[in-house]
């Protein structure tokens, strides 16, 4: 069965009329949508990242804020949006910039929980960069706790993965959190 039957299936279970002009063709857009949402199973690191590695003398942090993300929790599949802070100390490589927030969004388009997604960014970064460390820190709002259950509008969830010299060495460490704050 296809995705947009099923999503007619779900439309119709719910009690709606999917034949009424408004929902027509919603079954169509909301497999697209689901689709694009989720494109980050079709993709792998490699090609994402395209080579984009060069080398370089610098050993000192490098520091990409505020990439936007947004994804699907994989409990209640709602969205969860907020942004990513991405470092590394290079080790004789470093990544093309626009590549990290590639690496950011290739995992976040997959229904994930929050905790996990952090992990991942912070390994795959490691893995592409031999860095001497590499720190994640995520900050998001989640759909799941907002529009449902609890209800609770302000809230945002903080989560971080230090790897290598972030989690070895405390000024490295403190000097990342005091970069993103």
């Amino acid at each position: 069965m296809s995705l947009e039957h099923n999503y007619t299936q779900i439309l119709t279970q719910l009690g709606e009329d999917v034949t009424r002009e408004g929902l027509v063709d919603t079954p169509k857009r909301a497999a697209k949508a689901m689709q694009y949402l989720c494109k980050g199973y079709q993709q792998t690191l490699e090609e994402v990242t395209n080579g984009a590695l060069f080398s370089s003398d610098n050993s000192e942090m490098v520091l990409v804020r505020n990439i936007e993300l947004y994804s699907l929790c994989e409990h209640h599949m709602l969205p969860f949006i907020g942004k990513a802070h991405v470092a590394y100390l290079p080790a004789g490589k470093v990544l093309g910039l626009s590549k990290v927030a590639r690496i950011v969004d290739m995992y976040a388009r997959r229904l994930q929980i929050q905790e996990n997604l952090t992990r991942e960014i912070a390994e795959a970064v490691q893995q592409v960069t031999g860095a001497a460390g590499v720190a994640v820190v995520i900050e998001a709002q989640h759909m799941c706790m907002m529009m449902r259950g609890v209800e609770k509008q302000n809230s945002s969830m903080v989560t971080s993965v230090m790897l290598g010299q972030f989690r070895d060495n405390a000024a490295t460490r403190s000097e990342f959190l005091g970069l993103v704050k």
